[in-house]
């Protein structure tokens, strides 16, 4: 399995917490990329991440707009 890089570039908000696993929002840069939000369940105990989903900037007005009609 590849390496795969990445850097937390900025922390938004931590949406749970559930023992050593919290979800949370985050702008992250993937294998050097420009960074993008990223959600997905995190240990940092351990180093683990879950399975996510990045956004881009338009994607996440996107779905805030869409957020916005719904609640």
């Amino acid at each position: 399995m590849a390496n795969i890089k990445y850097e937390i570039v900025e922390k938004i908000a931590v949406l749970s917490e559930r023992g050593v696993w919290t979800k949370e929002l985050n702008k992250i840069s993937w294998n050097d990329r420009e960074a993008k939000f990223d959600l997905r369940d995190w240990n940092h105990e351990e180093g683990r991440m879950g399975k996510g989903v990045t956004l881009t900037d338009e994607e996440a007005r996107e779905l805030l707009e869409a957020l916005k009609e719904v609640l």
